[in-house]
């Protein structure tokens, strides 16, 4: 539903050529070994490998391919990561048709794009900041609190264990942490478990 509504509304633009979409890392650079387009919007959850580790892989490769990110998160960690790895600009999915084309075009001329709600997350101090977490990512959480293992939570959630991972892996990026362990230590801290 995404990536068609993208379509939808760059499709109409003249100055956009819309070369094709990539439902997964794997799939990305398959593409990219073939030909490299002006600009890439990636996803930062992708099913397998973060949007975030890819738009690294992908800079290193093919520095001449401009990385927009594009995600629902609007956190300071990931903007910051995002950018740290390589991407010219971050747009949050509920921007406007103008929003992303402005993204685009000042992307090309080679200057940086953050969308204003981004743009802001990036100015606030993250010291303290309370993650915005889904409600999925909440149950996840309070089941990781509770020592269940990513099956385990799988199992109980009826979801897939990827699916979960995933949900661990945002987890720790929203929480700006390594492991497990300091996940926790944080979520009791905020009293969000």
């Amino acid at each position: 539903m995404v990536i068609e509504g993208i379509r939808s509304l760059l499709q109409n633009e003249k100055s956009i050529e819309w070369a094709g979409h990539a439902m997964n890392a794997a799939s990305c650079l398959a593409y990219l070994n073939n030909q490299q387009p002006d600009i890439i919007l990636m996803d930062i959850s992708m099913p397998g490998q973060s949007g975030i580790d890819l738009c690294k892989e992908v800079k290193e490769k093919y520095p001449s391919v401009f990385i927009i990110g594009l995600s629902t998160f609007n956190q300071q960690s990931f903007i910051q990561k995002m950018i740290d790895n390589g991407a010219s600009g971050y747009v949050l999915k509920n921007a406007t048709q103008e929003e992303l084309m402005e993204g685009i075009e000042t992307v090309m001329k080679g200057r940086t794009y953050l969308s204003i709600e981004a743009a802001q997350s990036l100015q606030k101090n993250s010291n303290g900041e309370m993650p915005v977490l889904t409600r999925r990512e909440k149950e996840v959480l309070e089941l990781i609190a509770g020592g269940m293992t990513n099956p385990e939570i799988a199992a109980k959630l009826f979801i897939s264990v990827t699916t979960v991972d995933t949900h661990r892996k945002n987890l720790l990026a929203k929480f700006d942490v390594k492991n497990t362990a300091l996940l926790i230590k944080l979520a009791v801290q905020m009293e969000l478990i």
